[in-house]
Order: C-alpha cells, then structure tokens, then sequence
C-alpha cells in the first residue's frame, strides 16, 4: 500500500500552520497515498506556555482538527494526525499531546494521548520538562488503519521499547513514531533508535517529523531534528526526508512483516528478565 509522511515546520499559529499542512496532504493524496502521516504537534509549536495556551482549544473546539477531518472526507483519505497540542480542561491546567487516527468518513476512530514525558535536561543551557506542562497518558494504543494495524506512539516514547513490543504482540504491524525531536538527540539518537524498534519488533517504522528553527517567542531554543523517516521490518531505511519541509509517498509491503518476523522470531519469546 502507499503510506504518505509530512514534514513539517510549523510555528506558534494554528491558523496560519493550516495552509501547507492541507496542500501537503493533497500532494500526497494526489501521489496514491492511502494513508498520510503528520508529526508531534501538527497544529502549533510554541516554547512559551502563557502564549501557548492563548492560541489552543479544547479538542471539539480546534480549527486544525476540524480541517483535518474535513480533509479526509473530502480526499477519501486516511490520516494519522502525530499529535495535537491540545487543551485538556485538567485543574492544573496542563495540556494534552494527542495523537489521532481519522478515517476516509472524516471520523476519529483512534485517540493516543503521549504517556512518556521529555524530561531531559542535555546540557547546561538546553533542557525540557515536558511533565510540567503536558499530562502523560496511560493507555497503550492499538488501531485498525487501511488493511492495517497501527500501534500508536509519539516522540519520547521511541526510547521506551517494552512499549513497542507490547504493540507488536498485540498485532501492530506498522508502529507510528510522530516526533519533534531535538536537534541534539536527533543528530545522536534518532536513526538507530527508529531501526532498533523496527528490528526488534518486525514492524514498519513510519516517524514523521517537524523540522528546523521554529518561530516563537524562544525561536533560538527549538530547533527540531527532521529526517521523517519509513524503516522496514529488517532495518533497512525506505526513506528519509531530510531537512526540507515537504510530503513524500512510498510504497510499503506489509508481508514483509511477517517475513521478518519468520526469520527472527524474537516477538514471540515470553521470557523475561528476574535479575541476577
């Protein structure tokens, strides 16, 4: 099947963000795609808090979401929205990263909310505590795509791979890694970990991703890694977007899965560690 990645570089303006993210999933749709996928934080990325949360909704409210979802109806496309920022309606006024699948009907039939939080700090003058504004998930996502099981994940959780293993043994044969990776990690971490849960697991790894400087009130401090990648069950990278911002289609075989899988039938392995 053919699977359409975007990436993108967006700023602190859903409304203004909305224009290439709609012409990039009619590129791709106009390519073949069956299926399109966006990074981490689709609709805004903005390092202020106080000016985030001025320009966010609540899930029925967002503009982007609702667009969205029209798209799909109107292309008769699947989408696999990385995630959303979004306001949660929590006491303490934390927000939620949540990742959404939507189908051709424009229908969200899938919602993951990112349950590991980026809470790093990777140098003297470059640190996140994602937990002090985001709520972490809690439930573990699995989801029926186009001839497809997609288990659903988003950007930190990629470090986690007991996660991805419970996905794969549950049925996932693509894994969804929507991310807006630091350039610092990305530069260091993020081939060979996008390649290790595909290896492990012998599933697709699909990771689209924003890119570049962002604009904001603290543009010098984000800057995102890029390189949306498609990895193969065996490790092999399908592709690799680079820098640029843009939307690219590929085709994907999905019995390469159990190819893989028959080979190194490490998924089916109940074993598990007690110690020394």
């Amino acid at each position: 099947m053919k699977i359409g990645l975007i990436q993108l570089n967006v700023g602190p303006s859903p409304s203004e963000n909305l224009p290439f993210l709609l012409s990039a999933i009619s590129s791709c749709v106009g390519k073949g795609a069956e299926i399109v996928f966006t990074p981490e934080v689709t609709n805004c990325l903005e390092t202020d808090v106080t000016r985030q949360k001025q320009v966010l909704q609540l899930e029925p409210d967002d503009i982007v979401l609702a667009a969205l979802q029209d798209a799909a109806q109107t292309f008769g496309v699947w989408l696999q929205v990385g995630s959303l920022a979004l306001k949660s309606g929590d006491a303490d006024g934390r927000l939620a990263n949540r990742g959404f699948l939507i189908d051709p009907n424009g229908i969200i039939t899938a919602r993951y909310d990112k349950i590991h939080m980026f809470d790093v700090q990777l140098s003297e003058t470059e640190g996140f505590r994602e937990s002090a504004r985001y709520r972490p998930g809690k439930t573990v996502v699995l989801a029926d795509g186009p001839g497809c099981k997609l288990g659903l994940s988003i950007c930190y959780d990629l470090r986690f791979s007991y996660l991805y293993r419970t996905l794969a043994q549950a049925g996932a044969q693509i894994l969804t890694v929507p991310a807006a990776f630091a350039q610092t990690t990305g530069e260091a971490h993020w081939h060979i970990l996008l390649r290790a849960r595909a290896i492990e697991t012998g599933c697709f790894v699909v990771a689209p991703a924003q890119t570049g400087i962002h604009g904001g009130s603290e543009a010098a401090l984000r800057q995102t890694y890029g390189h949306s990648l498609v990895v193969a069950p065996w490790g092999e990278v399908l592709l690799d977007m680079g820098t640029p911002p843009g939307d690219s289609v590929i085709d994907v075989d999905l019995s390469e899965v159990a190819r893989a899988r028959a080979r190194v039938p490490a998924i089916d392995s109940d074993a598990e560690y007690s110690g020394p």
